[in-house]
């Protein structure tokens, strides 16, 4: 249907039901890379923001002004941490090579929950393996949903 044939109430009713994205109550810890992204992610927003309000698009304002409040909550927040270069444990921000009983091996680099994308081999700190990983070093089991997974590599 054409845009020409809405009801400006209709319009308003979208937005209002648009609705906040939620953030976590964990503590926001970036890697550096992370904190870019975010950077940048801010930087494109306030762009787009500035177009939607050039084209008076007040449905796109409502919708870009909320992922704007969301990353910049998430950018007032963020706590870059960096793991020790020498460090013989897992710690945030490593990569962790990881191999079961059947041989099988897995790579994770545990970073911020905003960052984390697992099909790229990144896992957030809150997540399950992350935290059965933390504290321990090369040799070690993690055991996570019923399997375990002894640590064979660990890389800042």
């Amino acid at each position: 249907m054409s845009r020409a044939f809405t009801k400006e109430e209709d319009t308003d009713a979208a937005i209002a039901d648009i609705g906040e994205r939620p953030v976590s109550q964990h503590r926001n810890l970036v890697t550096e890379a992370g904190l870019a992204t975010i950077d940048a992610e801010v930087a494109r927003l306030r762009e787009e923001f500035a177009k939607a309000e050039r084209e008076t698009n007040r449905e796109r304002i409502a919708l870009v002004s909320r992922d704007l409040r969301y990353w910049s909550s998430r950018r007032e927040t963020a706590e870059v941490s960096v793991p020790e270069r020498d460090s013989k444990v897992v710690r945030f921000g490593m990569t962790v090579e990881l191999e079961n009983g059947d041989g099988k091996r897995q790579v994770w680099t545990i970073v911020g929950e905003d960052e984390a994308d697992a099909a790229k081999g990144k896992i957030s700190h809150v997540s399950p393996m992350a935290l059965a990983l933390f504290g321990k070093g090369v040799g070690d089991v993690a055991a996570v949903n019923g399997k375990e997974w002894e640590i064979v590599g660990l890389r800042v």
